[in-house]
């Protein structure tokens, strides 16, 4: 009875709780559209063609589209699969749990990423958005223009034999003959469809190879935290309560944030 009781008591919880949420929805959507009834605003069909100051229908559907792509575009097509992944491996070899957290660790990843590929997004927005803003090229052509920095990108950290497997993958699956390209023009004749797998693949060589040589270190020290323990008879104390405090001293005279922050930002090609 008491469960059923307990039960009945969550039920109605969650129903006042959906019961609010649904008329503070109801309220944001009649306030937006008394908003949009008095100020009666008119909308530009051919908005990124003719005209560069007003904002279109289609251009409104293109930044949504964006926005909704943003995350996917962001992990397979820039360095934050790489940076984020050897903090990740970073944390794991220190052995501090969930500090930093995943919050800190992501948000150092962001903003690194928008560090390390601003020349790229500033090619990108001189090229094909600006243009495109003012009217002077079509959407497709923008589209064309956006593909060339971003190839560029990903083609400099592309291992050749990720590039030849998914090349071989594309022949075989859509009976295609596409030839390993031999110069940087060839490269960037490529289709996105293979350029952006191979990247990615690459950078999950580069991260875990990285993280591989950052388990080293710490690895040495909890064997020796381990086998001074054994040999010292404390044989029910956890070597990894004594080696924390000595990881974190040797990473932070070492200055390992510096370190690992440079690594990761010069290991990108220019």
């Amino acid at each position: 009875m008491n469960e059923i009781a307990q039960k009945k008591l969550e039920l109605r919880k969650y129903l006042k709780q959906f019961l609010v949420m649904l008329g503070i929805t109801a309220a944001l959507l009649l306030c937006f559209a008394l908003t949009a009834h008095a100020a009666m605003v008119t909308v530009d069909l051919g908005a990124g063609e003719n005209s560069g100051a007003s904002f279109g229908v289609l251009e409104a559907l293109l930044l949504m589209a964006l926005l909704a792509l943003a995350p996917s575009i962001l992990i397979m097509m820039t360095s934050f699969t790489r940076i984020v992944i050897v903090l990740s491996f970073l944390r794991n070899a220190l052995g501090t749990q969930q500090t930093p957290s995943n919050q800190v660790l992501v948000g150092l990843a962001l903003f690194l990423t928008l560090f390390i590929m601003w020349p790229t997004f500033s090619e990108l927005n001189e090229t094909a958005y600006q243009p495109y803003r003012e009217g002077t090229i079509t959407q497709e052509e923008a589209l064309d223009r956006a593909q060339v920095p971003m190839k560029r990108f990903m083609i400099r950290e592309i291992y050749s034999n990720d590039l030849n497997l998914f090349i071989t993958i594309a022949n075989e699956r859509m009976d295609q003959q596409i030839t390993v390209p031999d110069t940087q023009e060839g490269l960037m004749e490529l289709d996105m469809a293979v350029i952006v797998p191979a990247f990615i693949t690459s950078e999950l060589k580069r991260a875990f190879n990285i993280g591989f040589l950052l388990f080293i270190p710490f690895l040495i020290i909890d064997m020796v935290v381990s086998s001074t323990l054994m040999s010292m008879g404390m044989v029910m104390l956890p070597p990894s309560m004594i080696s924390l405090p000595f990881k974190i001293m040797i990473f932070v005279l070492f200055d390992g944030w510096g370190l690992l922050i440079s690594t990761l930002v010069n290991g990108f090609h220019y």
